[in-house]
């Protein structure tokens, strides 16, 4: 009964947006899937750049299954997808005219937290699949989330055959699993469109000018930890010329850099949109060749483990305090970016919304500096170089 009063509530909003052109509606109720490879007569699945094995199920519980095994998964850049032809069931006639775009919306719950899945729709003429793709931020596991994603200026003509799709990616290295409620499409009036549901974030956005944020936070405490040597503390790690030493901070294969931040004079206040993470090049050392997911740094939550490390005395063993190290630091990135090479040169990471909402009220304890690839960067860390977070906040 829960489920029905949700879906009628949803057709509700759909009517005081504006009036539906047509509608695909996958509601899972069945007790078997209907499956096709293509996805155009079914559900199609698959997975990508790694290791990882996928199922949809149906659970006979009115919902599907999106279980995903990365156990056997080496780089964590995997993704897995759903994907279904909704043409047939849209009026893409009308969708193709000025003003009219689609909007999805599904119901999903995960085993994982914070973990993000996202919602995209593309043609068979579509060559850009990182275009009409929105993600979302899920922030709690095991309750069900509502999201929604409205495209903007959607390329269509009539007689094009549109598709849905859904997916997670770099989840990390173990079993998941993302539940499906029901996932609708719609061809609604843009300038009517309700409002879209869920943390929206988008994929790979911009760069924002660093002077557009009022607010920036210097790390209060910036360290090395080391996979190889966890019970060693790296607190003086420097980069050393002819005895001179300059304190850094570095990524490397087993290295990764530790942030804290000073936040708790903001709690209660709430994040005005995307903010930046700030790092400041010391050096770099890489392939001089362009690969894809190679000698990037990839930026993750640490989500728990010691809250009040100190650069002079915190190793790997401390930063975790038994637990595993996927326990406390998120295996899923917030982003994934190349470094500056220029020493002093200013690299920006786009921290998203929810990252530093979490960060503002205390639920994610710092950021974690990994390598995603061969690479050996070296940061600043002191004084006006020191890493630091730009963001606005609402009045």
């Amino acid at each position: 009964m829960q489920r029905g009063r949700l879906l009628l509530a949803g057709a509700l909003a759909l009517v005081l947006a504006g009036p539906a052109h047509g509608q695909f509606l996958e509601t899972f109720d069945e007790p078997e899937l209907r499956l096709d490879p293509s996805g155009v007569d079914g559900w199609a699945f698959f997975t990508g750049d790694g290791e990882a094995t996928m199922e949809l199920v149906a659970t006979g519980e009115g919902h599907a299954s999106i279980v995903v095994d990365a156990r056997n998964d080496r780089r964590n850049v995997w993704w897995a997808l759903i994907k279904h032809r909704v043409s047939q069931d849209i009026d893409v006639a009308r969708l193709a005219e000025p003003d009219w775009e689609l909007r999805v919306e599904a119901r999903v719950r995960t085993s994982h937290a914070p973990r993000r899945v996202n919602l995209h729709v593309n043609t068979q003429r579509t060559t850009d699949f990182h275009s009409h793709l929105m993600e979302f931020d899920l922030p709690v596991a095991g309750v069900w989330h509502e999201i929604s994603m409205t495209t903007r200026d959607f390329p269509v003509v009539p007689g094009d055959t549109v598709f849905v799709q859904m997916a997670l990616m770099d989840w990390g290295h173990d079993a998941y699993r993302v539940d499906v409620d029901y996932l609708r499409v719609d061809v609604v009036e843009a300038a009517r469109a309700a409002p879209d549901l869920g943390y929206a974030v988008p994929y790979h956005p911009p760069v924002p000018d660093p002077a557009s944020f009022a607010s920036a936070v210097d790390a209060i405490e910036a360290a090395v930890v080391d996979l190889a040597n966890p019970d060693v503390n790296l607190g003086e790690w420097s980069i050393l010329d002819g005895g001179a030493g300059q304190r850094v901070l570095t990524v490397d294969g087993t290295m990764w850099t530790v942030l804290r931040f000073d936040l708790a004079g903001l709690r209660g206040r709430r994040l005005a949109g995307q903010g930046l993470l700030e790092l400041t090049t010391a050096s770099l050392q890489r392939d001089a060749r362009e690969m894809k997911d190679m000698g990037l740094v990839r930026v993750v939550e640490i989500l728990g483990g010691d809250p009040a490390w100190r650069r002079e005395r915190v190793t790997l063993d401390s930063l975790l305090q038994g637990r595993a190290l996927a326990e406390v630091c998120s295996p899923q990135p917030i982003i994934d970016w190349p470094v500056i090479e220029t020493a002093g040169g200013k690299t920006l990471f786009v921290i998203s919304r929810p990252v530093l909402q979490r960060l503002i009220d205390g639920r994610t304890l710092g950021l974690a500096l990994t390598p995603l690839g061969p690479i050996d960067a070296s940061f600043r860390c002191r004084g006006a170089d020191a890493p630091r977070l730009l963001f606005n906040l609402e009045e």
